[in-house]
């Protein structure tokens, strides 16, 4: 193969990496199993258009991005528009995706079983046409994420400091309100505090990260009203690795989900794969895309290659 990596220096670990020795190990490990590869080490205000570019090219058999969950989701999205297979290097904090692919969370490690991989079809999600390889949540996590980012912190254990101390802000203060919502023809009125659209459900033991992103489906997730102890309740069942299991999730599959929100006379935010956005209409439309992101992955990781899916119907 002919593959193009780009690693964002800004982001996650790479902040602290000497990103020249890196990319001449990540060099040696493609060289090594036969492959070409160019590498680009750039800032993160310019990763996009990088991105971009690369998947425009018709040189390429591959693209690897490396950096944190919001690097990864990005490359995903454009890999997915321009049909472009993707590897990632997870850099981040949480590397939910890396989680479901079962890559090495080990920078130094991950390029050796990329290079030695396999292209899977893998499933993608979208809510109104931008795409997330993790989750589209509202309620507790979007307060979390707005709440952290009021903090500043420049260290992956800053963020976790700050995590910390917006979690405290979110139990004492836990959000409730009203969606509509259609899941595959199933409409319903709930009260809420939470709600999940994952890409293929999440694990049973794990923490909140699929098991296979090639089952096809969206997990819908919701948890009623809560007071500060059901927040607290919830949090120690997600550290357990026990989200699914909790009593206060109710769980729900579907191809789409449709939301409306009946009562919104105030701004609302969401959080696509863990970056927060404002929600500017009363109205989300969430789809799963079976079969329509290539990935490279590890021989290893019990997904079968790209030959031996059925043709995806369109």
């Amino acid at each position: 193969m002919k593959v193009k990596a780009i690693f964002n220096r800004d982001g996650g670990t790479f902040r602290t990496t000497d990103m020249e020795t890196y990319g001449r190990t990540v060099e040696e490990a493609f060289h090594a199993a036969g492959h070409r590869i160019e590498i680009a080490i750039v800032p993160a205000e310019v990763i996009l258009p990088a991105l971009e570019t690369a998947c425009r090219r018709g040189d390429l058999d591959a693209i690897i991005a490396g950096g944190g969950d919001g690097t990864i989701s990005a490359a995903a999205g454009v890999a997915w528009r321009t049909g472009m297979p993707l590897g990632i290097i997870p850099a981040g904090t949480m590397n939910l995706f890396a989680r479901s692919l079962k890559l090495p969370l080990d920078i130094w490690k991950a390029p050796e079983v990329l290079a030695k991989g396999t292209i899977i079809d893998g499933d993608i999600g979208s809510a109104d046409g931008r795409a997330f390889v993790h989750q589209f949540s509202m309620g507790l996590h979007a307060r979390l994420v707005r709440y952290r980012n009021a903090y500043h912190f420049a260290s992956r254990l800053g963020k976790i400091g700050a995590s910390t101390r917006a979690a405290v802000g979110v139990i004492l203060n836990p959000p409730d309100f009203e969606i509509e919502f259609d899941a595959d023809g199933h409409r319903e009125l709930r009260h809420v505090s939470h709600i999940s659209v994952s890409n293929n459900h999440f694990g049973h033991a794990t923490l909140m990260y699929a098991d296979d992103v090639t089952a096809g489906h969206l997990g819908f997730y919701t948890a009623p009203p809560l007071t500060s102890v059901g927040v607290v309740k919830l949090a120690f069942d997600i550290l357990r690795g026990r989200f699914r299991a909790s009593p206060l999730i109710t769980e729900m599959s579907a191809l789409g989900v449709d939301l409306h929100f009946p009562k919104v006379d105030r701004k609302i935010n969401c959080v696509v794969d863990g970056e927060l956005l404002p929600i500017s209409q009363r109205d989300v439309s969430l789809r799963i895309h079976p079969g329509e992101l290539k990935l490279l992955v590890g021989t290893g990781n019990d997904h079968p290659p790209v030959s031996d899916y059925p043709p995806i119907q369109m």
